[in-house]
């Protein structure tokens, strides 16, 4: 083949290859992580609700693995979507993870009640595991414990993989195939007279 031919293909396979992958990255790129919501109840003062050790105001995005920490003169409610409500009473201590369809959480000091849930809520105490259906309540033992560290997440390369593997094969399947196209026989043309 002439050195024009593959030039045009190797660049119109380049730039094929570089659209599919940008569009692809902007597709994974899409976070799936699901999100809750913080509604501070009683004094919003001083000494104020901390997420993960920040002051909180109403409206702020929770992620699952989150801890929040109530003082003695305001709650919280803790909006997980289609999971549920739970809300925490005044000097609570509660460790939420949370996904589409289901939460659970680790309280280690004050109470918590489960408004609305779509499953029951499996809260860890200090006197052990219990399931929470809407409308119950659970309140931690008086004892002093460790908290958990918050578990790690790994990201997902699969996605990326396949990219990269489909990118491949489109290439070697452009550079073995021969660039005959016959668009339909050998017509003549007539242009018309000037």
């Amino acid at each position: 083949m002439n050195s024009k031919l593959w030039i045009r293909k190797a660049l119109t396979m380049s730039l094929t290859v570089a659209i599919f992958a940008t569009y692809s990255m902007v597709a994974l790129a899409g976070d799936s992580r699901t999100t809750g919501e913080i509604v501070i109840t009683g004094n919003t003062g001083a000494g104020a609700v901390t997420v993960n050790g920040e002051p909180a105001k109403s409206g702020r995005t929770i992620f699952s693995s989150s801890t929040i920490s109530t003082p003695e003169d305001a709650g919280a409610i803790v909006n997980l979507g289609k999971a549920g409500r739970i809300e925490l009473a005044a000097k609570t201590t509660f460790s939420v993870t949370f996904d589409d369809k289901s939460a659970s959480g680790d309280l280690t000091a004050g109470s918590v009640s489960v408004l609305n849930a779509a499953e029951s809520v499996s809260i860890k105490t200090l006197s052990g595991e219990m399931k929470l259906n809407a409308g119950e309540s659970a309140t931690a033992s008086s004892a002093t414990s460790t908290p958990k560290p918050a578990p790690t997440s790994h990201s997902n390369i699969w996605p990326f993989i396949l990219v990269l593997g489909g990118a491949a094969v489109l290439i070697i399947i452009a550079a073995a195939h021969d660039n005959n196209v016959n668009l339909g026989g050998s017509a003549t043309t007539i242009s018309p007279p000037r």
